[in-house]
């Protein structure tokens, strides 16, 4: 570790934010594929929980940007790819960061995902469990290599086994086999049956989606590469924000920061890390607005929002920690949004943020609404203030 200990400010933090998260004009990417890639691997990865957000998160930071540019990226291209990642979580992400998560996160959550199969197969009275399920991963895989893609239901007409009860959930074992061979790197969701905001996607070999398999990259060396991807995009922050993001422990994140050049910080009062060759500080831009979606990367970034967020979290998240839609102001959330029935985008200020912020945030509803067009969107977790105004 280099450097000596320095102070990075809130509004410096602020400043990093609004262009590193392309939230201003000036830093947004063109309407194009590489324009899309270029905005999740700014955001290290896409939250992908809500398949609305991948789309709506890159439409926030496009000019001119449309959603059959975004299922270009992901489905035509496939310069982005739909994959199991930090936390358990769904995300995508761009074909250079993707080995880099594969090895650094869904290797360990694929083994822990393992064991807790094999023991629920096990109480379900599968004999030879580990045995069984390796048998019937190999099977699936070939009749979807076979198929060249599939729905669930179809792999479960060609591997009957994948129909066999699990006792713990009441459901049959095609999901939890699907979503294993997903997070071991085999399988990846393709496109979905539906509209761009469905999350009933069909599968393929990803041998066959990428054309080649998933670069094989050693653990150790994956996790100081997505702690520097990290640093760079959400850095100057605490240590403990790394850790809650990626899901690791305290001795692969200590690991991998030892490994970067990185420099201390005092974020007023609490210690920080940065990287070292990003030291200077960021020019703040002209204040902006924006309208990110539920479970947008920026605010799920970190664990510890109050810069950033204020007082507003009761409202503007769930109990178990998720953020709904968001107003963004400058750098900080100012208010949330939500959808009604008829398609206005409905918007509430928290906070005075001037005629001016007023006037480019009603631009920014404006914007938003002609994205959506038709569809209705619903995030899947539901937050106060989102359903007070989606009604």
């Amino acid at each position: 570790m280099a450097g000596a200990v320095r102070r990075v400010g809130v509004a410096g933090r602020r400043a990093r934010l609004t262009v590193r998260h392309r939230l201003c004009p000036t830093a947004w990417a063109a309407d194009s594929v590489a324009g899309a890639t270029a905005v999740a691997a700014s955001l290290v990865a896409l939250h992908a929980t809500d398949a609305a957000s991948v789309f709506l998160s890159v439409l926030a930071r496009t000019r001119d940007g449309r959603v059959g540019t975004v299922e270009r990226a992901l489905y035509d291209d496939r310069a982005l790819i739909r994959m199991l990642g930090m936390r358990r979580t769904v995300w995508v992400l761009d074909r250079d960061v993707a080995p880099i998560v594969q090895a650094a996160c869904a290797r360990a959550v694929a083994a822990t995902q393992r064991k807790r199969l094999v023991a629920h197969l096990a109480d379900s009275g599968v004999d030879e469990a580990a045995a069984w399920l390796a048998d019937v991963e190999a099977a699936t895989h070939a009749a979807l290599a076979a198929r060249g893609e599939a729905a669930a239901t179809e792999l479960a007409a060609d591997e009957p086994r994948l129909r066999t009860r699990i006792a713990a959930t009441g459901q049959n074992a095609t999901a939890r086999v699907l979503l294993q061979l997903a997070a071991d790197g085999h399988i990846v969701r393709g496109r979905p049956r539906g509209s761009w905001t469905s999350t009933r996607y069909r599968w393929s070999p990803m041998t066959t989606w990428l054309g080649a398999p998933l670069a094989e990259l050693a653990v150790e060396a994956a996790q100081i590469a997505l702690a520097g991807h990290w640093l760079a995009t959400f850095g100057p922050a605490p240590v403990s924000d790394l850790r809650w993001w990626a899901g690791w422990g305290i001795r692969e994140t200590s690991r991998a920061l030892a490994a970067l050049d990185t420099v201390e910080v005092d974020l007023e009062g609490t210690p920080g890390l940065m990287l070292a060759e990003d030291a200077d500080p960021v020019p703040a831009p002209e204040p902006a607005a924006a309208l990110l979606p539920a479970l947008d990367p920026t605010p799920m970034g970190w664990q510890e929002r109050s810069w950033f967020l204020g007082p507003h979290g009761p409202a503007l998240f769930d109990r178990t920690g998720n953020i709904g839609p968001t107003v963004w102001w400058d750098g900080r959330i100012v208010g949330g949004w939500a959808q009604r029935p008829d398609g206005e985008v409905a918007v509430r200020l928290l906070d005075d943020i001037g005629a001016d912020g007023e006037k480019a945030v009603q631009a920014g509803a404006e914007r938003l609404a002609g994205h959506l067009g038709e569809v209705r969107v619903t995030p899947r977790f539901r937050t106060p203030l989102e359903r007070e105004l989606s009604t």
